[in-house]
């Protein structure tokens, strides 16, 4: 700004020497400095737009994209930035090229949506249509922490979602080396790609080697009583995490949230994460090894927590947290200030009971790769704050049974099997709603065969059946029509009703004294 104004006296300064020179020629000289200056201010105006562009692809963790929601917020931006000019008297040409792209915008918006842009009215029809299977519009997928969307029946493409985020891959070279530094077989979670993308892995690797500490963080968002299978995901491999390296786990329960975005009331929410807490503990967690919190409950007892949740809301402004999270100005201030909430668990000393007033120990967190703008967001702050960085794990999405076009859902019930499911409504769900990807008779199905990548039976089998070999029997042998749909839908039923009734049998046994047990704040069992 101080450069382009700069220049503009420059321009005045020849203005007035050149008219004592010129003289009579006075009008014709000024029309030509004027037309050149307008040049200028307007190559001025390019370059600030697009290192605008720039910035906003950088809190965003990657290139502009046209979804829906995205356009809205765009175009919502633009329109504060036109109000803005205005209030400040900008250059006429200035305000004309900030309403030029603003209407250019909206044009978009309403061809990506077909309606008209209403500010305060964001786009709510994001989610797939409820047909029994996957639709066949191949747009880009939407992904963030309440939405996932896909036009592809094979699911969401984790190569591009990578490159989006900025994460890594997680390839052979590194599922190797865990298995070196553990000297365990890797999970097969990690063998199949299931957890397939990381940041900063190999640092935590190299300071386990180096006998530094580090500690593992996950959670749940209670919004049900009830969870559903997909659930168990992050609690299983977290667990396999937690015994092979042998560290301190921290497990939050975010019925805030879950009070903010859903339709309950405080006690309805904490009541769900007593609940959902009973489902994790029967995962089989270590109580000396393991604290699960409920934010509406410790934010309260922890004035170190409350300080980390004060820090980063200092640190993150409201333009960067809707850029990050896409929050409207009718959105309520509690869910702006949400992520610190989230944020807070990454640094130790938020857990003065277990680390004492160490702040230097680095944690890794293992999550859905939906969560990862909580910790995008977390890892810009933690340098400002004198933290480590987070580490992070990402897993792939728990597909609904209608297809793998969006994930499964604990509002839809028949869009996911339970934890509280029988037998029988397992059964009667996975024939009844799950996606095939068969042929639509026997004999184009016996000539042609199915196809593992559509699939949900086989998509869930990945998750829950451990033994390599038979599983890659039965994918050649669905893939050749050796195997029926019907034959590979009983097999999936009788690997998930064993290992839920197991799931019940060990949830009976955690009792309420348990829970308090977990949710006490205390010293684990390392020495810190």
């Amino acid at each position: 700004m101080t450069r382009e104004l700069g220049g503009a006296r420059l321009i005045l300064l020849f203005q007035r020497e050149w008219c004592r020179i010129v003289g009579p020629h006075f009008h014709t000289v000024f029309c030509v400095l004027s037309s050149w200056r307008k040049h200028f201010s307007s190559g001025r105006r390019k370059i600030h737009t697009a290192a605008e562009n720039n910035m906003a692809d950088s809190v965003n963790g990657g290139p502009v994209t046209s979804t829906p929601l995205e356009l809205y917020e765009r175009v919502t931006a633009q329109g504060d930035k036109v109000r803005s000019l205005k209030v400040e008297k900008a250059a006429k040409e200035e305000v004309e090229e900030a309403v030029k792209q603003l209407l250019a915008l909206k044009l978009d918006y309403k061809q990506a949506t077909g309606q008209d842009y209403k500010p305060g009215s964001p786009p709510v029809d994001l989610a797939p249509s409820g047909t029994n299977g996957p639709v066949t519009d191949d747009g880009e997928d939407f992904v963030d922490p309440w939405t996932v969307q896909t036009g592809s029946a094979k699911g969401v493409d984790y190569d591009k979602l990578i490159v989006r985020f900025g994460s890594s891959k997680i390839d052979k070279e590194l599922v190797d080396r865990i298995e070196k530094v553990t000297g365990q077989r890797p999970h097969h979670f990690l063998r199949r790609g299931i957890f397939f993308s990381h940041r900063d892995m190999h640092q935590v690797l190299d300071a386990y080697e180096n006998k530094k500490p580090f500690y593992l963080y996950t959670g749940r968002g209670p919004s049900s009583e009830a969870m559903h299978v997909g659930h168990l995901i992050p609690f299983i491999f977290t667990k396999w995490l937690q015994e092979v390296f042998n560290v301190p786990l921290v497990i939050q329960m975010t019925d805030d949230e879950k009070y903010l975005w859903k339709d309950l009331t405080p006690e309805k929410a904490y009541q769900f994460a007593i609940e959902n807490a009973k489902d994790i503990i029967a995962c089989g967690f270590d109580v000396n090894k393991t604290f699960i919190f409920s934010d509406l409950e410790y934010i309260g007892m922890s004035a170190d927590f409350y300080r980390n949740v004060v820090k980063v809301q200092k640190h993150v402004t409201y333009n960067q947290v809707k850029g990050i999270f896409g929050f409207t100005d009718s959105d309520c201030i509690g869910k702006i200030s949400f992520p610190a909430v989230q944020a807070a668990p990454s640094f130790s000393n938020s857990f003065p009971h277990i680390f004492k007033d160490r702040k230097d120990i680095q944690c890794l967190i293992p999550c859905a790769i939906d969560q990862d703008p909580y910790f995008r967001m977390t890892r810009d702050v933690a340098p400002r704050l004198g933290y480590p960085k987070p580490a992070l794990l990402h897993s792939t999405f728990f597909p609904a049974l209608q297809g793998a076009q969006t994930k499964m859902s604990a509002s839809d019930a028949n869009s996911s099997i339970f934890l509280t499911d029988t037998p029988k409504q397992i059964k009667s769900k996975i024939n009844k709603h799950a996606f095939s990807g068969g042929k639509d008779t026997i004999e184009e199905h016996r000539k042609y065969g199915g196809n593992c990548e559509i699939d949900v039976c086989y998509m869930y089998l990945t998750f829950f059946l451990e033994d390599d070999a038979k599983l890659e029997q039965i994918k050649q042998d669905y893939t050749s029509g050796a195997m029926l749909t019907g034959e590979l839908k009983k097999i999936l039923i009788d690997t998930l009703q064993p290992l839920i009734s197991t799931h019940q049998e060990r949830r009976k046994q955690v009792t309420d004294e348990m829970v308090k047990q977990f949710f006490t704040p205390r010293k684990l069992a390392f020495g810190f």
